[in-house]
């Protein structure tokens, strides 16, 4: 599956997309985690310390950020999602 990342995160990864392999049926929390495994330099962007995706992060499916989807996190992704990571970004 292909994950395009943004900003900040861009530098942890050092490219635009990368290629995850994942199960099939698996949920967006199984992306995260197998990202992490990855790269683990990441977890202190995107967990909490309970191990929950900040609320400013954003991780879109198919152009819908994931915990607004009907099963949030547990929302299972297919082949051809779509799927991009946003960190927090500030502007003034």
């Amino acid at each position: 599956m292909q994950v395009s990342f943004y900003a900040t995160l861009r530098q942890i990864v050092g490219k635009k997309t990368i290629d995850v392999d994942i199960p099939a049926e698996a949920t967006v929390r199984v992306l995260i985690d197998k990202i992490l495994e990855e790269y683990p330099l990441m977890r202190k962007d995107l967990l909490d310390d309970g191990g929950m995706l900040y609320g400013h992060v954003h991780v879109l499916i198919n152009g819908r950020d994931a915990p607004f989807l009907d099963n949030a996190l547990e929302t299972v992704i297919h082949p051809e999602d779509t799927i991009s990571v946003f960190p927090a970004v500030g502007g003034g």
